[in-house]
């Protein structure tokens, strides 16, 4: 039974440990990573349209949208591709108004377009009443995107293949993090094509499986020792591509953050910390010196899920 309006979350996520691996013929890469879902979360908004349209909108004033005149609302939108994929699916034919609130830095390496995805699947499937189960919803995110299906589960997994074979950790041990968002955006396949130009000659395997030492870590909010493991193969990517990544790297541990490394294809830097307290303690150190508005997420945190349904 159709809905008149859902709420609708879904997290961003860090990338603890990311090996990648050779191009394949389709040009994706294969990867072992360890995903954490983190406290900043994307928000749908569905409301039910009987004509059949499909209208996306943009909460204004979000520090995320640098340009929201050029934010695309059409259908190169990930919620769009979402919505109209889940309808093909159902035979469904009722509409949505679909109001977007981000919260996630766009192109940043934090899945952000992935969420809004994993929230739009959820949102619609619950407005139009298709009834959906997690599975199906997990095997048509995993249309949309490599990381729509983490977005969807949440919490904490290991991820192989292109990042859609999800295994999930079954853990509550909560690690804390400080976010240092860029004013610039990297290409996720830029920075793949960049990586590839870097090992151009190399001999590069497939990556099979997670460091267990970094598993266990995290499973026991290690933080010190998981400092000591992280891992992104795409940081010399990144790097090369924003060289200025490398200087803010370095004032975030020079302000007394365990670890900071690129997240994902960056350009966003996570910074692990302690705990709370000390989030707050290299927040105030890092001051002004950044450039932009620092954040703490904690992690992990639930997956895509209805928020409001009346």
């Amino acid at each position: 039974m159709a809905k008149q309006r859902v709420i609708a979350t879904a997290p961003g996520k860090i990338n603890c440990y990311f090996r990648v691996g050779p191009p394949r013929e389709d040009g994706y890469h294969e990867v072992a990573s360890l995903y954490v879902a983190v406290s900043l979360l994307e928000q749908i908004e569905a409301t039910l349209r009987a004509d059949g349209e499909l209208q996306l909108s943009l909460e204004p004033g979000s520090p995320v949208v640098a340009d929201p005149e050029n934010f695309p609302l059409g259908q190169n939108n990930l919620v769009w591709k979402a919505a109209e994929l889940l309808r093909e699916h159902t035979g469904c034919t009722l509409g949505a108004n679909l109001h977007i609130t981000k919260r996630v830095p766009i192109a940043g390496g934090m899945g952000g377009g992935s969420a809004d995805a994993a929230a739009a699947l959820v949102a619609c499937n619950e407005l139009w009443g298709t009834g959906l189960d997690r599975e199906e919803l997990g095997r048509l995110g995993a249309r949309l995107g490599a990381d729509v299906p983490f977005a969807l589960m949440g919490g904490a997994a290991i991820g192989l293949g292109i990042g859609d074979k999800l295994a999930p950790l079954l853990t509550r041990a909560k690690t804390q993090w400080v976010l240092i968002p860029a004013s610039f955006g990297l290409s996720t396949p830029r920075v793949y094509s960049m990586l590839d130009r870097l090992r151009a000659g190399q001999c590069v395997e497939v990556p099979q499986e997670i460091d267990p030492q970094v598993i266990k870590a995290l499973m026991e909010s290690d933080t010190e020792a998981l400092s000591q493991l992280l891992v992104n193969d795409l940081t010399q990517a990144s790097l090369a591509l924003a060289p200025e990544l490398g200087t803010v790297r370095d004032l975030a541990e020079g302000a007394g953050a365990l670890r900071a490394m690129v997240s994902g294809s960056g350009p966003t830097l996570a910074l692990l910390v302690r705990d709370a307290e000390h989030a707050e303690q290299v927040m105030t150190q890092l001051g002004d010196e950044v450039g932009v508005a620092t954040m703490m997420v904690s992690a992990p945190a639930p997956g895509a899920h209805v928020e409001l349904s009346e």
